[in-house]
Order: structure tokens, then C-alpha cells, then sequence
């Protein structure tokens, strides 16, 4: 089975695709959509083009797909960039977004391909467990609801930071695993990478919400 994994970079996008991996897969290509006009209805919009450093590392072909943003128009873009491709199918990291599953699915349909959505309705506490279980380096890149200040932006999960973003999406009433934008996430390192990524960059704070800005990528195999 050949695949293209769609991937932002960030968490649910690497779970995915190890989950092609461990069922035998040939993930031939990592397909990012590139936003540039600033906001987007289906895809995320930070820190997509480090996606490149992720493909590099795993010796995985990237495509990427530039897309102004626009609705029902970004999916054609995507659609169009997949329609080049030899796949079999392809394989997302959708949690509850119906909006994106269901174009996704309508979008495979037309190229007469599979779609894939192995992490839909997962438990959000047993998603966000089962990655710090299995080695995931989740490494967060920015923060933008109440309860997550300065200091949880580039600070990687491990067991006993997730606890504390337990404790704080309880007490704040947000999504623990930041399906409503709360933060987002790039993955450094995991199971289904031969190496990790080690990142350099500042801290932009405006005093509620802020982003770590990479300056500096650097592949260790």
C-alpha cells in the first residue's frame, strides 16, 4: 500500500503517520499545505514549512502545496497536488474536525483513492498519553488560550508536563489535546523518525498569547 501522509508538522499529523508505518505502509510522501494568506479553514498555519527537516530526516518525499487559504478552494488546491501522485490512498491526523474529515473523504473519492483517519474520536487523554508512551517528542511552538502562558511555549511534553497541561485544561476548561487551537506543536523526534530535530529560536510573548520562532533546524540522525 502506498500512502502520502498530510502532515502540519505537528503531533496528530506524526501519530498518523506512524500509524501507516506499523501497518506496513509505504508512506511515500509527507503532503504539506502551505497557507498564505494567513488563515485557513481546514489546515494549520504556523511553522507547516519545517515539515521539509521531518521528511529529510526520515528520507520521505515532501510535496508542498501552496494554498491561499481560501474555503473549498485549499481542498482543491491539495486535491490537485495528490492527483500527480501514485498512491493508494492517503492518511490524516483528524480528531473531531468533521469539516475537514468529511472533505478529505470527498476529495479521495474523486481521485478514486482510500482516506484514512486512524486517530478520529480518540480520547483526547488517551491520545496525548499514548504519545509520551511511545516516545513522541511534542514540542510546542505557540500558545493562545487562558491557562497557557510564556512559559509552555518551546517546552517539550514528557509525563510530568502533561500532567500539569491536565491539571490546567480542567482548571481553564480547554482541550487538552489543543484540538480548538489552544497551542500547536511540532514533533522533534518519535518512533517513527530515524533521529530527532534540535531547534533554536526566541520567544515572542504579547502577554497572552506567543509563538517560538525557529531560527535554526538541525538534523541528528
Amino acid at each position: 500500500m502506498r500512502v502520502a501522509v498530510l502532515s502540519s508538522g505537528g503531533k496528530d499529523s506524526a501519530a498518523a503517520w506512524w500509524w501507516a508505518m506499523c501497518k506496513g505502509w509505504d508512506v511515500t510522501h509527507l503532503v504539506t499545505v502551505r497557507i498564505t494568506g494567513g488563515d485557513s479553514w481546514m489546515f494549520q498555519v504556523p511553522g507547516t514549512h519545517l515539515v521539509e527537516h521531518q521528511a529529510k530526516l526520515a528520507g520521505v518525499k515532501w510535496i508542498e502545496v501552496l494554498s491561499e487559504g481560501v474555503q473549498e478552494i485549499e481542498i482543491s488546491d491539495l486535491e490537485q497536488a495528490l492527483a500527480a501522485l501514485k498512491i493508494d490512498g492517503v492518511v490524516s491526523g483528524a480528531l473531531r474536525s468533521d469539516y475537514q474529515k468529511s472533505r478529505i473523504e470527498r476529495m479521495a473519492e474523486r481521485l478514486n483513492i482510500k482516506s484514512w483517519t486512524p486517530l478520529w474520536h480518540q480520547k483526547s487523554h488517551d491520545h496525548m498519553n499514548g504519545l509520551i508512551e511511545n516516545g513522541f517528542k511534542v514540542f510546542i511552538t505557540s500558545v493562545s488560550c487562558e491557562g497557557l502562558g510564556e512559559e509552555w511555549i518551546g517546552r517539550t511534553l514528557d509525563e510530568s508536563s502533561l500532567q500539569e497541561l491536565e491539571q490546567l485544561a480542567e482548571k481553564f476548561r480547554f482541550s487538552i489535546d489543543g484540538e480548538g487551537g489552544e497551542y500547536e506543536t511540532l514533533v522533534t523526534g518519535g518512533p517513527h523518525l530515524p533521529g530527532c530535530l534540535e531547534l533554536t529560536g526566541t520567544v515572542n510573548w504579547d502577554g497572552r498569547r506567543g509563538t517560538y520562532e525557529i531560527e535554526r533546524v538541525q538534523s541528528i540522525a
